[in-house]
């Protein structure tokens, strides 16, 4: 495959993640680090790690309301629920898996 095509085509996958995850909203960030090891927030960390290695001026807000889709405060009002003792035990279980790998 083309490089060009392969740039195109990760990114088109991209943004089919951030619109399935705008879809989810009910699915809390909590479980996704649980369940996946990273979540919306860390994508938009990613992104500006990424544009920081290649030249690009973005903050963290700006990458934020790439994949939130508006700014976080709101997403947070609107979609984030506190983290229940559940979530919370499940998310520590995990990073202690993560700490030995």
């Amino acid at each position: 495959m083309e490089r060009q095509n392969q740039t195109e085509l990760e990114a088109a996958v991209f943004r089919r993640l951030i619109r399935h995850l705008d879809t989810q909203k009910h699915l809390q960030n909590i479980e996704l680090m649980t369940l996946a090891g990273f979540c919306r927030n860390c994508l938009s960390k990613w992104m500006v790690e990424e544009a920081n290695e290649r030249g690009l001026d973005l903050d963290l807000e700006d990458a934020r309301l790439q994949v939130y889709g508006m700014a976080y405060s709101d997403w947070k009002k609107r979609h984030q629920k506190p983290a229940t003792e559940e979530q919370l035990a499940a998310f520590k279980e995990h990073q202690a898996q993560e700490d030995k790998n």
